[in-house]
């Protein structure tokens, strides 16, 4: 009996190793901006559904310890209802990964997608399928669509800051999900002449030979740079400005490239704290490099760099 007790463990151990999600995610749900002829108990049924779906399915095929979940955010903003139960929202997207040898998270991904569009009826089911991106119904099926489309945008990113190319298969899942995107005359985002900051352009970029270096940049970024500033702050800097001189590479060719754009969203304190203290020459190379690619945050580079 004692054997057998044991044997049980091990294959449930087994059994919960290999069916370990890969996200610690949360999705909120404000619905401030909804006026009082919609039950606002609506956007708490959506909000534990969506959580359930976000933390429940398996996006991977890889084993991921709980320390190894990918700690993300989602806030899915609703700015209008019309009739049919069909919303208007803006979802914010936030995910990190911690640095080695520390307990700082670096930020992975800090993006805001203002156009979707979704059919909810409360207690309706949250389905995604691979294999039938757009359902039976376009609208109902734009919002795990997308949800799903930024979780493999945030696995690529993961994967790609711990090995060169790493993040490759879930770039081409997202890719994917646009080529087979749900389509309505609502929905948007999902095309090239949607818009220069979408999710058609951002998918892309991340999977366009052209772009390769931005592959580059961010292993550079996260395992040359950030994870070796413990032990060696001087080469862990030098690859930070590596990867600055990467995105610049793109940049010089395609002005405002999403890809540059999104690498640097939500980075300028991070990026700050870098060159703070760096050589003189390190410093004005940076200073002059991110006030170029990240204008809306030049002046804070300039008060803090110069």
């Amino acid at each position: 009996m004692k054997r057998l007790l044991i044997t049980l463990f091990l294959i449930a151990g087994i059994f919960t190793a290999v069916s370990a999600q890969e996200l610690q995610a949360k999705i909120s749900v404000n619905a401030a901006r909804v006026g009082s002829q919609v039950d606002k108990k609506v956007f708490q049924t959506l909000q534990n559904a969506l959580n359930t779906f976000l933390n429940s399915r398996k996006w991977t095929g890889e084993t991921f310890q709980p320390n190894e979940k990918i700690t993300c955010n989602f806030l899915l903003n609703i700015l209008e209802a019309s009739a049919d139960n069909v919303y208007k929202a803006a979802l914010t997207v936030q995910a990190a990964r911690p640095v080695f040898n520390s307990s700082y998270d670096s930020p992975l991904v800090n993006f805001i997608d203002d156009g979707v569009v979704f059919r909810y009826v409360e207690f309706q089911p949250i389905e995604f399928n691979e294999n039938r991106v757009s359902g039976s119904d376009p609208l109902v099926s734009n919002l795990t669509a997308v949800l799903a489309y930024y979780v493999d945008i945030i696995l690529g990113m993961n994967f790609d800051s711990f090995a060169l190319r790493g993040g490759d298969p879930y770039f081409q899942k997202a890719q994917n999900i646009v080529t087979n995107a749900p389509d309505s005359r609502d929905i948007s985002g999902w095309r090239s002449f949607d818009g220069q900051r979408n999710r058609y352009w951002l998918a892309d970029n991340l999977t366009n030979s052209k772009y390769a270096i931005l592959h580059d940049a961010v292993y550079s970024y996260y395992r040359l740079g950030m994870d070796n500033m413990y032990d060696n702050e001087t080469e862990a800097r030098a690859a930070v400005l590596n990867t600055l001189n990467f995105l610049n590479n793109i940049n010089t060719d395609n002005p405002n490239n999403i890809g540059v754009q999104f690498f640097l969203q939500g980075r300028s304190r991070e990026m700050i704290g870098v060159f703070k203290k760096a050589a003189p020459d390190e410093k004005s190379r940076a200073l002059e490099l991110l006030q170029k690619m990240d204008i809306s945050n030049a002046n804070n580079y300039k008060q803090e760099l110069r």
